[in-house]
């Protein structure tokens, strides 16, 4: 659900941050209606709201999160952000930053749990795992997945970071973690902050030298994954190397 039907949803006199959530309807309260409807019927300011509890001087703590929304747009966004970034917003003090940082890590582990026992051999299982992960961090960042011969999810590493929009890494440093943890088979993914999928020269080189060397040592390179935005409402929102026949 936007943020726009959510703002919906909040009573016309509590818009302007003047309403005292005690004088909301019972039934539009977050606690209320994740007791009736579930928590998936809440918005993600509901959501916010019910994690933090209170709000601060002048927003009671829905009004509060809505604006926090507003001002980063998404989730996912807000998620980039470090718990000491997360304390320079009014009414978020150390200890919400710290458990809204803890939050979202939780959220991430969980996503990893799900597909340990699935066999990832497809770039839609593979981008479900790290994709919204990945979409998360403002640099660059390149990640080898490791998998047994089941091609189940063994261990996930991050290999190299760079800058906005570059990052730099050689073959060895990328196949270290697979010799290591003795993979039968490896999927790499790096990011585009800039949310095109498009892959550079420098990614269809690497990709090249890569494969290269992964043969040589007898670890299989199964994919190179390119994270970034869909280019269309409903896209994929990443490029598979494996799938357009590159690799």
């Amino acid at each position: 659900m936007s943020e726009v039907d959510s703002a919906q949803e909040i009573p016309a006199s509590a818009a302007a941050g003047t309403t005292r959530l005690r004088e909301w309807p019972q039934e539009e309260l977050p606690r209320e209606k994740l007791d009736r409807h579930g928590a998936a019927a809440l918005t993600d300011a509901e959501l916010l709201a019910l994690f933090f509890g209170t709000g601060t001087k002048g927003l009671n703590v829905i009004e509060m999160s809505r604006l926090l929304l507003s001002r980063y747009g998404t989730l996912t966004e807000l998620s980039r952000l470090s718990p000491q970034e997360l304390q320079s917003i009014p009414g978020i003090g150390e200890a919400k930053a710290k458990h809204l940082s803890a939050a979202f890590e939780l959220g991430k582990r969980l996503a990893h749990q799900t597909y340990s026992q699935q066999s990832l051999e497809t770039p839609e299982l593979i981008h479900e795992l790290i994709g919204a992960d990945l979409r998360a961090q403002p640099r660059e960042t390149i990640r080898i997945i490791l998998l047994n011969t089941r091609y189940r999810l063994q261990k996930m590493e991050d290999v190299a970071l760079g800058t906005i929009n570059e990052c730099l890494a050689r073959p060895a440093d990328i196949l270290r973690p697979a010799l290591v943890h003795q993979a039968f088979a490896f999927v790499l993914a790096h990011n585009h902050p800039s949310g095109d999928v498009s892959p550079s020269d420098a990614d269809r080189r690497l990709t090249r030298r890569l494969k290269e060397a992964a043969d040589l040592l007898g670890v299989r390179f199964l994919d190179h994954l390119i994270i970034g935005r869909p280019a269309t409402p409903g896209g994929e929102g990443f490029f598979s190397f494996r799938a357009a026949g590159l690799l």
